[in-house]
């Protein structure tokens, strides 16, 4: 029963994928972090997830305080393969301004997105999958349930996408409208407890003349089967912005498709200083019609498909000739209506 509880708390957790297959039974968010988990939502599953943020900043060098409502908002969707997801993820800013550098302040308000992007994950690297075929140590438990040296071996997923930034966009580094990539390399490590490790290495915009560097790290650890807390360094250098933030906040499963989310966001400069409340909410549509697990690659894997091909074709013969038999030839002991 210990061992159950585990699991079930391991794929509950934010961020997570399975041990052995990409769709879960119970919704698999990126929130309330904003790192990517390696895992997608899963083959045939569409799911929204938002989120209303509102802050305060503060700039002591240009003497300006800032009242922020943020709405972001993506969505992802898997398909072609378990391992495979697109989505279109984004940020719209809305600001008051107050600029207190004259012998009055001056007030003024801005709005425009931050952030529009769309793009692709895919998994390339999954060890659970090799765990999940050799099975549990059926005469251990205590080995099963303990750190072992595989256990810092991460899931390993690369997404590449697209950002569509506007023209005379304040929130963002180019005049002009833009379309600049975005790369990320995202691990994922799952561990016993209930412990979720996520570690995401960003390249963003590099063909502009403003490239930003970046990383984020989000332990979530779930305290029970429907609630997990999370905490979360991000930090990402420019010459238009460079800054390090520092959020930490709980997520609860209200169903198997619904989750909601609250987080709070800082950060340790005061060019600006950053307090930043956040609440949000993930819904998932679940059209996935089969349990598919992730197909072992190479030499091994054509086997065991090829096996599993004749195997099905086999039983499809023996049905037809299991229903011809059944209906060929036989009194049913009915009245036929003859005379």
């Amino acid at each position: 029963m210990r061992i159950y509880f585990l699991s079930f708390l391991t794929v509950f957790l934010l961020c997570n994928g399975t041990i052995n297959a990409q769709y879960t039974e119970l919704i698999n968010t990126n929130r309330p972090g904003v790192s990517q988990g390696a895992f997608s939502v899963g083959k045939n599953v569409l799911q929204f997830e938002s989120g209303i943020s509102y802050g305060k900043e503060k700039h002591n060098l240009l003497n300006t305080e800032t009242t922020v409502w943020e709405w972001d908002y993506s969505a992802r969707y898997g398909f072609f393969r378990e391992e495979l997801e697109v989505s279109l993820i984004g940020i719209f800013r809305s600001e008051n301004v107050t600029d207190n550098r004259g012998i009055s302040p001056v007030e003024y308000s801005q709005r425009n997105f931050r952030s529009n992007t769309l793009g692709a994950k895919y998994l390339i690297y999954d060890p659970y999958r090799k765990m999940e075929l050799e099975g549990p140590n059926l005469y251990s438990w205590k080995k099963n349930n303990r750190f072992q040296w595989a256990d810092l071996i991460p899931a390993v997923s690369v997404y590449a996408g697209a950002n569509f930034d506007f023209a005379d966009n304040p929130f963002t580094p180019e005049p002009e409208s833009t379309i600049s990539p975005k790369f990320i390399v995202s691990t994922q490590n799952n561990w016993i407890g209930g412990f979720v490790f996520v570690t995401n290495i960003i390249v963003d915009r590099v063909t502009t003349d403003f490239p930003s560097y970046g990383y984020i790290l989000t332990l979530t650890h779930a305290t029970n089967a429907y609630f997990s807390i999370f905490v979360e360094n991000q930090g990402f250098k420019s010459d238009f912005y460079a800054d390090q933030l520092l959020r930490g906040g709980a997520a609860a499963l209200i169903n198997e498709n619904l989750q909601v989310d609250a987080s709070v966001t800082l950060n340790f400069k005061d060019t600006p200083t950053v307090f930043q409340a956040r609440i949000g909410m993930a819904y998932r549509f679940d059209m996935h019609d089969q349990d598919e697990y992730l197909e072992e690659k190479g030499k091994a894997g054509r086997a065991k498909r090829k096996e599993e091909k004749n195997k099905n074709k086999k039983e499809r013969k023996r049905k037809r000739k299991d229903d011809f038999i059944e209906d060929d030839g036989g009194d049913d002991g009915g009245d036929d209506g003859g005379l």
